[in-house]
């Protein structure tokens, strides 16, 4: 019997990023997708794997691309927390990476391309150092460069750090504690596609070294993928638009070019829309005119795509961007730079702990910051080192905000993206946690949205957490920056609203203080951006986040001097740490007692720190006692009250502590000799003791007349 093998044809490329190497191999796994990456750091490994239809998707007027990243438990050896110890619904960190992905890959992409292309990226094995998000970005790529299919990539991405001044390339977990920037950076061999930080007080200039120092590793990556993709004989498809829409184009033109001119040179916001609907009204009774075997009437019918809407929308892409390059002016008549008008208010929410109002424009954000005690953080079932979070920021999006009817549900992954990119903007000027050992949840309400929502949130976030009493560093504001290239022009706008989003090329956002940069967040549109137009970028929105910042100061300046009332009080205190079990107790008996004695939240760290939290002192001096009656050691030396429990001829047992006596003899009662103890003590009463002496049985020797007058004053 013959046993025959076929070993499968291993395909690798390897490129050095730092100091580290990463190889993607191709030919052996899941063959029968389009095509699929292993990628591989040390012992982070990801599977990558593309899947690109064979035909379009019919009645579609968008590029179809879904984004899965999923992490395996496994990836770590553990088994998943929860009930049914499985993975359930993807994490916050999953989502944000799958997005992370997605930015730089979606630009890429030809006009009209509607086949339906999917990416799972699969982590499963994370040595907790080696940071897999970077590694899917470069593994996404490589699979879409080995399937043939129309991407006009490759991409390269590269996180950077920076310690002692120093730049790091893709820094492990245990760097970036160390570092003042996080910067994930992803590009073509030529221009930045996408960037994405969180930083701790960083200038412009740092921000600018920091995408120059990534440039040199994107371009290896880049090079290695076509070097890769010619190696393993992959010929891209070049793909035409088959849908030829210029007559249709031709006939929006010469029917509604002045209605829309006029509309955006309207700057009332309600008269442009009312005007706009106008024209796509006569558009589509000039469609509708056209006889059944018209090709645009049967392209439409063929497709169930409404070309119309397509294409109207390219025209007014084109009027308003030749609005702002040749006459200077936006769809709500503002200059480039000009930011819209702001008003703000704190304090509006009666018993929330901290609260604020931002509006700028038609945008408009309640953020409300809520106190609780450590025991409150979030616990973080993931494969990454951090396990838990005592900041966290919740992003609200409703339907009524934009005017539409829409089901409230969960957080989709834009939902999630944005309160990150919030939350990581407030992070860096939040009080140490020694200092402040609160736990924080700050939720931001968008009650109307047009344009930059994120940095609505970051702002009146910052609002709510001083008003709430939050001894913050500083404040903190945002702003969001657009881009028109036409040509060799870049103009940048400052503040952009909801139709320069939609109608521009970029979607650029900084958050930060006078002195520095905390987060930004970068998503072109088009095939990247060049460093001279980036740099104006982070300049021009410097000088509009601090206007914004001098708007918010009207109202509110600097943290409140204590906590609003209805916050909970924190206390402290130490105790040894071979005494957590004692307040513990079994099975958690013990510290359940005290917290239905006190009413207060207990929270005992493994260096015995111990945290009560209350919402009154009354019970926190409960606890708190408890606690000293708990973990109480005698010591030669020291003065305490204690309670007389029993009385025998030569002495009296006094209690120092629950379950814990000592004796005063006889002749350490009164200065004076005496015969009976009854006459000068009795049982039940409180006496203030000195140890003495306690033997090597363990059992303690007190004094009263030994104590001193002072002694007692201060043990009052």
């Amino acid at each position: 019997m013959t046993i025959q093998t076929n070993k499968p044809e291993v395909k690798k490329m390897e490129v050095t990023i730092g100091d580290k190497l990463v190889t993607v191999e191709t030919g052996k796994y899941a063959k029968q997708a389009t095509s699929s990456v292993t990628v591989r750091c040390e012992d982070t490994m990801l599977f990558i794997h593309a899947t690109v239809s064979k035909e379009p998707r019919v009645g579609i007027d968008f590029f179809p691309l879904l984004i899965d990243y999923e992490e395996r438990m496994s990836a770590i050896g553990r088994i998943p927390g929860g009930y049914t110890r499985t993975e359930g619904r993807s994490s916050e960190k999953a989502i944000l990476v799958s997005r992370l992905i997605d930015r730089p890959i979606r630009p890429l992409w030809p006009k009209g391309y509607r086949n339906d292309v999917q990416i799972v990226s699969q982590l499963f094995s994370y040595d907790q150092k080696n940071q897999p998000d970077v590694l899917s970005i470069l593994g996404a790529s490589a699979a879409l460069m080995l399937s043939g299919a129309p991407f006009e990539g490759p991409v390269g991405a590269i996180r950077v750090g920076r310690i002692d001044g120093q730049m790091i390339a893709n820094p492990t977990h245990q760097e970036c504690e160390k570092s003042d920037m996080d910067i994930v950076i992803a590009g073509t061999h030529d221009s930045v596609i996408m960037v994405e930080a969180g930083c701790k007080f960083v200038t412009e200039d740092d921000i600018m070294a920091a995408v120059e120092f990534a440039q040199v590793e994107i371009r290896k990556q880049c090079d290695a993928q076509l070097e890769f993709a010619r190696a393993c004989g992959v010929e891209r498809e070049n793909f035409v638009n088959p849908y030829d829409t210029s007559e249709l184009a031709q006939i929006i033109k010469d029917n509604t070019y002045d209605m829309i001119v006029d509309a955006y040179h309207n700057f009332d916001r309600e008269y442009r829309q009312s005007k706009l609907e106008e024209a796509k009204n006569i558009v589509k009774e000039k469609i509708e005119a056209l006889d059944e075997e018209h090709p645009i009437k049967k392209m439409m019918e063929e497709t169930g795509i409404d070309f119309v809407a397509e294409e109207f929308k390219a025209l007014e892409k084109k009027i308003m961007r030749a609005m702002i390059k040749d006459e200077g002016v936006r769809a709500d008549g503002r200059k480039v730079t000009e930011v819209r008008p702001i008003w703000c208010e704190v304090g509006v929410i009666p018993r929330a702990h901290g609260s604020a109002v931002f509006t700028r424009g038609q945008t408009q954000i309640l953020s409300c910051a809520t106190l609780a005690g450590p025991n409150m953080a979030q616990e973080l079932d993931g494969v990454d080192p951090l396990l838990k979070k005592s900041y966290m920021h919740k992003y609200i999006f409703p339907g009524f905000s934009v005017g539409e009817v829409k089901p409230l549900r969960g957080p989709g992954r834009r939902e999630v993206g944005h309160g990150n990119l919030a939350e990581r903007a407030n992070v860096p000027a939040l009080p140490d946690e020694k200092d402040f050992p609160y736990t924080i949840r700050v939720t931001s309400d968008v009650l109307e949205s047009n344009g930059s929502t994120s940095m609505g949130s970051t702002c009146a976030s910052s609002m709510a957490l001083m008003d709430a009493g939050v001894p913050v560093k500083c404040m903190i504001s945002g702003v969001a920056m657009g881009l028109i290239k036409e040509g060799d022009t870049d103009i940048v706008l400052t503040d952009i609203q909801g139709i320069e989003d939609f109608l521009g090329d970029m979607d650029f956002k900084v958050t930060g203080n006078s002195e520095g940069i905390t987060a930004l967040q970068m998503d072109m549109k088009i095939k990247g951006i060049s460093n001279e137009t980036l740099r104006r970028a982070l300049y021009q929105a410097k000088d509009g986040r601090l206007h914004i910042m001098e708007c918010m100061k009207e109202a509110i300046s600097a943290p409140r001097e204590e906590l609003s009332p209805f916050a909970p009080r924190l206390f402290t205190m130490t105790i040894p740490t071979d005494d957590i079990g004692t307040v513990i107790g079994p099975g958690g008996k013990m510290i359940r007692s005290i917290i239905d004695a006190s009413g207060a939240e207990i929270d005992i760290q493994d260096d015995g720190k111990v945290t009560i939290t209350s919402n009154d002192k009354e019970g926190a001096d409960i606890a708190i006692k408890m606690i000293k009656d708990l973990t109480f050691k005698p010591e030669v030396g020291m003065v305490t009250k204690g309670k007389v429990v029993r009385i025998i001829p030569i002495g009296a047992f006094v209690e120092l502590a629950p379950g814990k006596d000592g004796m005063v003899h006889i002749s350490q009662v009164c200065q004076e000799r005496i015969e009976s103890i009854e006459p000068h003590l009795s049982i039940g009463q409180e006496v203030i003791v000195k140890v003495i002496k306690i033997d090597d049985k363990g059992r303690v020797n007190l004094t009263i007349k030994g104590v001193s007058e002072d002694e007692k004053a201060n043990c009052q």
